[in-house]
């Protein structure tokens, strides 16, 4: 028997293209892909130190915050699938080149313009990486149960960053200046670039026909239109607008003629056949409800903690330090979960127990309850990774191993469209609770009470211009304005992950644990006897 297992381990490495081990293989992918992670929540911390040195407008500041992830999100379709005809690895290590040159512009950037530019960039690199660490883990794990946990640490890894931005942003603010957020990058990427050459395996999807360049224009502008458009409502825009309802109309526009494209084409980049499969769509969508949550709840989180509790950057890193810690125990314990539970089981109760910990967090108030905020985040952090881990896996498994490179784009899509929608959609709520709580304040000017209903940051510094009693009177109406806008905003969360919950009924009850023959045929024989009849 034992030889027979090893004989089957050998083929499964021979059939996924690498003589590398494939668990190193998984480091490089983790670090790649924990490095784009922090990139989009990093600057959350800062954005108070950004404020006072670039004096940004509201929209500028919107766009330093979400130029990253809407960029990301428009190309990964474009490079995902670009990735499949010319060889994942070669877009992946030029994906790291144009990240580490983005992050070297934004940490010495000295306008507002300069730092979107390079947020935009890094956007770019970040598009560039994700999708092909997904397919490559697909390829070098094509074993259904050791990929399970390779996707439970992968996405641990994609929370665990996205929860550790703000503590990396708090410790570096404590002793440098804002830019050096981004100067962490460089390092990273310099020791990412060799070691990616020399272990990552080149791999290239079905190259049958021709690149559908059109297509794949077609998809990024219409998404990057589309988000736009729901960026700009976040910003406080008026719903008539035509800034904000022509950019929706053009994205909706776009994407409808890029999917009546991608029907009518003989080698499509996305097989649209796989959204036919309950188990896929579901999972996508599911992948972008806990994206919107945790990435739109963090901002806000941060801000609280920053400008309502006064506690420093590095304080503010420390206190979602549990959410990261209770990700990474559910990341790692999820391939057990999956086998135990299945995957319609573990991700409606991922998004239940979520739904449970944003509203535990609406005890929130002006003074600090730290009990409550340490319940609530590890809470938080592992009810969104059950959902996440499971969420992937079933995407990943369910699409036909040719179009995992297609299936992994719109998996980060998801992943990035969530996060961007979130700062927007959340960020747009939080606006709507808090402004009208600035408005008639006594001794407040007209003037001064609407520059501070465009934050709580603003109304700080229009209440230090004013001083004095109107001063402390606008300080205090600010503060209560945002605990107010902050539960409302919660329970809006609360009720779009109760939705999720409810989608997520849709999964397979139990799904098998078996390497399919289209897969890797040579070792069939050898692996059936131990994998048939297994469920995940």
């Amino acid at each position: 028997m034992s030889g027979t297992t090893t004989a089957a381990a050998a083929l499964r490495r021979r059939a996924a293209g690498a003589g590398a081990n494939r668990w190193a293989v998984l480091v490089v992918l983790c670090a790649s892909l924990l490095l784009v992670a922090v990139d989009a929540t990093v600057l959350h911390v800062a954005v108070p130190a950004v404020t006072e040195d670039l004096r940004p407008g509201a929209m500028e500041l919107l766009w330093i915050v979400d130029a990253y992830p809407l960029v990301c999100a428009s190309l990964l379709i474009l490079f995902g699938t670009l990735g499949d005809r010319v060889g994942r690895r070669r877009v992946l290590l030029l994906g790291y080149t144009l990240f580490g040159v983005a992050s070297a512009v934004a940490a010495l950037a000295d306008n507002a313009q300069v730092l979107i530019a390079a947020r935009a960039l890094l956007g770019v690199g970040g598009a560039m990486i994700m999708p092909a660490t997904l397919s490559i883990l697909r390829q070098v794990f094509p074993d259904r149960r050791e990929r399970a946990l390779a996707i439970g640490v992968w996405s641990a890894v994609a929370a665990v960053g996205a929860a550790a931005g703000p503590l990396l942003g708090g410790f570096l603010l404590e002793h440098f200046w804002w830019g050096s957020v981004f100067l962490v990058n460089i390092p990273l990427m310099l020791v990412s670039l060799p070691v990616g050459r020399i272990l990552l395996p080149e791999s290239k999807g079905d190259s049958d026909g021709p690149w559908d360049v059109t297509g794949a224009l077609m998809a990024a502008a219409g998404l990057f239109a589309l988000v736009l458009g729901v960026k700009r409502l976040g910003g406080g825009e008026a719903a008539g607008s035509p800034w904000t309802v022509l950019p929706l109309l053009v994205g909706a526009g776009l994407l409808a003629a890029f999917m009546r494209r991608q029907r009518r084409r003989t080698h499509p980049l996305i097989d649209l056949r796989m959204f036919a499969r309950p188990a896929f769509s579901t999972s996508v969508g599911c992948i972008v409800l806990a994206m919107l949550a945790l990435v739109g709840l963090e901002l806000i989180a941060a801000q609280y903690l920053q400008l309502v509790l006064g506690l420093s950057p590095l304080e503010t890193g420390l206190r979602l330090l549990p959410l990261t810690v209770a990700a990474m125990a559910a990341g790692l314990a999820g391939a057990r979960m999956l086998r135990r539970f299945g995957p319609r089981r573990m991700v409606s109760a991922g998004f239940c127990l979520t739904a449970a910990a944003v509203v535990l967090l609406t005890g929130m108030g002006g003074r600090d309850d730290w009990p409550l905020l340490l319940a609530g985040f590890v809470l938080l952090g592992f009810g969104l990774e059950t959902t996440l881990f499971g969420a992937y896996e079933s995407m990943l498994s369910e699409a036909p191993p040719e179009q995992a490179g297609g299936a992994a784009a719109m998996g980060e899509t998801s992943y990035q469209l969530g996060a961007g929608i979130g700062i927007a959609l959340l960020g747009s709520v939080m606006n709507a609770a808090y402004a009208p709580g600035l408005t008639g304040v006594a001794g407040v000017p007209a003037s001064a009470s609407s520059a501070a209903s465009h934050s709580l940051g603003e109304a700080y510094e229009v209440a230090d211009r004013l001083g004095g009693p109107a001063g402390a009177a606008l300080r205090h109406a600010a503060r209560h304005s945002f605990v107010h806008g902050l539960h409302v905003t919660l329970l809006v969360s609360a009720g779009l992950l109760l939705a999720g919950a409810a989608i997520a009924l849709r999964l397979p009850r139990t799904m098998q644990c078996e390497t399919p023959a289209a897969e890797v045929p040579a070792q069939r024989e050898a692996v059936e006897p131990r994998a048939a009849g297994v469920k995940v």
